[in-house]
C-alpha cells in the first residue's frame, strides 16, 4: 500500500495504490489522515483509482477513518472507486455512507 499526498487549496488528496488489507495497508491509511488531521486538514479525499483489492479490514478502515474525521470537524469523501471497490461498498450499504465522485473537479467542487 502507497500513499501519495498532495494539496488542492485546502483539499488534502491522498492518492492510494495497492491493496488495503490488515496490516500496512490499513495503518498506512490510519497514520496518514490522522497526521493531516493533527496539522489542521479537515478536507479529506481517498483517491481509489490505484487500489487493486480491499479485504474487510479494509473496508472497515475505511470506516473508522470516515468516523474520526467526523469527530474532528472534518469530511472524507471517496473519489474513483475501481469496480470491485464500488460492489464492495454497495454489498455492505456503505455507498449511502460515504460520499462518492468520480471526478476530481466534482470532488473539489462538493467542498464548497
Amino acid at each position: 500500500m502507497k500513499i501519495d499526498s498532495r494539496i488542492v487549496g485546502d483539499i488534502h488528496f491522498l492518492d492510494c495504490s495497492g491493496k488495503i488489507t490488515l496490516g500496512e495497508g490499513t495503518m498506512t491509511v490510519r497514520t496518514t489522515v490522522g497526521n493531516i488531521l493533527k496539522g489542521g486538514g479537515k478536507k479529506i479525499v481517498l483517491n481509489l483509482a490505484d487500489v487493486i483489492y480491499i479485504d474487510s479490514s479494509g473496508v472497515g478502515e475505511l470506516v473508522s477513518t470516515y468516523t474520526t474525521v467526523a469527530k474532528h470537524g472534518g469530511q472524507l469523501k471517496l473519489l474513483s472507486l475501481t469496480k470491485k471497490i464500488r460492489e464492495v461498498l454497495e454489498i455492505t450499504k456503505l455507498l449511502t455512507v460515504f460520499q462518492v465522485y468520480d471526478t476530481e473537479p466534482a470532488t473539489v467542487a462538493s467542498f464548497s
